[in-house]
């Protein structure tokens, strides 16, 4: 399941970018907080999916969110990379929901 994986790979560039923007230490938190929930989140649901789906979802929608509360993000590229892995995450995240698994269905007997 590609939405799984690129979740969790996301989800470790935000771990990594807190690190990498040195600007204000609410962004780095909100940064590593949503890394460590989204990779986490992200390679779970590559066996399940419905929980980790929304959350995904639901911490992409934050990512956006937090682009535009200027005391967690300091700069146009934060701002960027929130907005982008936002989208990337809620289309991951929300996406795997519609897929379905396939099972197998013992056919009726008819007398």
């Amino acid at each position: 399941m590609w939405q799984g994986w690129t979740n969790g790979i996301i989800g470790i560039w935000m771990f990594i970018a807190a690190f990498l923007n040195f600007s204000s230490t609410g962004n780095m938190w909100n940064d590593i907080i949503v890394g460590v929930v989204a990779a986490v989140a992200g390679f779970a649901m590559v066996k399940e999916k419905p929980w980790q789906g929304w959350l995904t979802g639901l911490v992409g929608i934050w990512l956006i969110i937090a682009a535009f509360i200027p005391s967690l993000v300091v700069g146009v590229g934060n701002e960027w990379n929130a907005i982008i892995t936002g989208i990337l995450l809620m289309v991951g995240g929300f996406g795997a929901l519609g897929e379905s698994t396939p099972t197998t269905h013992t056919p009726a007997h008819s007398h």
